[in-house]
């Protein structure tokens, strides 16, 4: 029988917006007075769900609302969802680096977590130094450090650097030593969120072998949060996906990641910085591979912009992987926007993409990198196979792109 080493019961968490406390003495009395009586706190029963795609009407918001799971020992866990989604809140409390508001968590064994680039490192000890900290921090005797201080030395690739104070690292320097501390000291279970996303595609790659290594053949318990879909699949077996704070589905990881790719094809998630636009794709829905991709764009602006601007954009395969990315050159592009509809075309030459669905990513943004318009998980471009006779080139690598053109 599997022993339970992660369980959670009714977990929640709630922020409040802007200021800390309940923003009047009266009520920050009223919530001390049922705090000391034992009571629950009255304003807990205020608050929505933490929908960023709206506003509320209230100051509270429910990071996390109800969460149950539990998780065996060995299980490798994807945790997946939107951004907001309570994703990273929900690895703080069971790191103990925050606790929730409401509700109890149980956890077996000792902890290690990679939240973010640098967790637990100080800026003014060297890579050595940080290593022991780390350790001390885990619960590690000395010695089982120093047992293990070469392989980690090693597979963080710094060694030149390990005697050098860690606040001249690169952030791509610190997550390497970062995870191959995390990985290679001996805690039951390793938590590790997007930090992977830093390192470069060779480390990525060994990190996943790793955290392989860990949960499979360690038989360690991993609980990993990535965008990257593909990366998750190959290493985890079952999944945990979070929406506005709740939980949408537990269950073997396919089903998830299947599941989470549905609601995306739902979602347009526009992210407008300055009120002033509204905003339509046009472009074609099947699309040959012997065709160009040619789509249009609708920017409608509610104001004339005196700067010039420059519009990028990404297509995205399923599993959120980039295969086009067109950035305009500083020197010979840009764009101008005036009040009303403006539209813009482009062209991609014979991308020979790979069959499947494909969203976009378009960003608006001027010579001082001030962005006006973001976009995510526009999902209207799919790519399918009309001729039978060219099977075979599907497969050719999803980035090979001759050119991307905008038309004037």
């Amino acid at each position: 029988m599997s022993k339970v080493v992660i369980k959670a019961e009714h977990i929640s968490k709630q922020y409040r917006l802007g200021l800390v406390g309940t923003g009047t003495v009266r009520d920050d009395l009223k919530r001390w007075w049922y705090n000391v009586r034992g009571k629950e706190d009255p304003f807990l029963k205020i608050g929505e769900a933490n929908d960023r795609s709206r506003k509320g009407d209230s100051d509270y918001v429910w990071s996390l609302r109800d969460i149950n799971f539990e998780i065996n020992q060995g299980d490798s866990v994807g945790i997946i969802g939107r951004n907001g989604a309570g994703k990273s809140t929900l690895l703080k409390i069971l790191s103990q680096v925050t606790q929730p508001t409401t509700g109890k968590i149980y956890t077996k064994g000792r902890i290690a977590s990679l939240l973010e680039v640098g967790t637990g490192f100080h800026p003014e000890m060297t890579g050595r130094e940080n290593i022991y900290l780390n350790g001390a921090i885990l619960g590690m005797r000395k010695y089982e450090i120093t047992r293990k201080l070469d392989e980690i030395i090693a597979f963080s690739g710094v060694e030149r650097y390990i005697d050098t104070p860690v606040k001249r690292y690169s952030s791509g320097m610190y997550v390497r030593l970062a995870f191959a501390v995390a990985a290679h000291l001996e805690s039951e279970i390793l938590i590790v969120d997007e930090v992977l996303a830093v390192g470069d595609a060779e480390f990525q790659k060994k990190c996943l072998g790793k955290m392989n290594d860990v949960s499979k053949g360690e038989g360690r318990t991993v609980l990993f949060v990535s965008h990257n879909m593909a990366a998750v699949q190959s290493l985890c077996t079952k999944g945990i996906l979070l929406n506005n704070g709740l939980i949408e589905k537990n269950g073997q990881i396919d089903s998830i990641v299947e599941r989470y790719l549905s609601l995306k094809r739902d979602i347009v998630d526009y992210k407008i910085k300055n009120g002033n636009l509204d905003v339509e794709i046009v472009h074609n829905r099947i699309i040959d591979f012997d065709d160009d991709i040619r789509f249009e764009i609708l920017l409608n602006s509610k104001i004339d912009f005196d700067v010039d601007l420059f519009l990028d954009f990404a297509i995205l395969n399923q599993h959120e992987e980039f295969v086009v990315h067109y950035k305009m050159n500083y020197n010979s592009e840009s764009i101008k926007v005036k009040k009303g509809l403006n539209t813009y075309k482009f062209s991609i030459n014979k991308p020979r993409l790979k069959p499947g669905e494909y969203s976009f990513v378009l960003y608006l943004y001027d010579f001082l990198n001030n962005v006006y318009l973001w976009i995510e998980n526009y999902s209207e471009i799919q790519i399918s196979n009309m001729n039978q006779n060219l099977e075979s080139k599907t497969n050719y690598k999803s980035h090979s792109i001759s050119k991307v053109t905008l038309l004037k």
